[in-house]
């Protein structure tokens, strides 16, 4: 979504829009397990991909939703799901996985 690179279902992270507590928006959860219902979204888990895609304001088309959004639980998950990856494979170099020698 955020940006419009294409990758296999499995390197992509799938969101979607649960109705808040408040009457005036939804709430996006990740759904890396893909078994929650309704709409799906798919980004990449990258907190750049989730950045371009919150400023393009794509969820709102992808999910065919006009309220408003809360993205909270979305970047924690993003940046929790970066941060163990960094761990991992001993570092980020910012450069979005799909551009990589480029």
């Amino acid at each position: 979504m955020g940006c419009r690179n294409r990758a296999s279902a499995t390197e992509l992270l799938r969101v979607v829009a649960i109705s808040g507590a408040e009457a005036t928006g939804y709430q996006l959860i990740p759904d890396p397990s893909r078994r929650l219902p309704g709409r799906g979204a798919h980004l990449h888990p990258d907190t750049a991909c989730l950045t371009q895609a919150l400023r393009k304001r794509a969820f709102g088309r992808a999910l065919r939703l006009s309220a408003g959004m809360d993205a909270t639980a979305l970047e924690r998950y993003v940046i929790d799901k970066n941060s163990a990856t960094r761990n991992v494979d001993g570092g980020h170099n910012g450069v979005h996985p799909r551009k990589q020698g480029r």
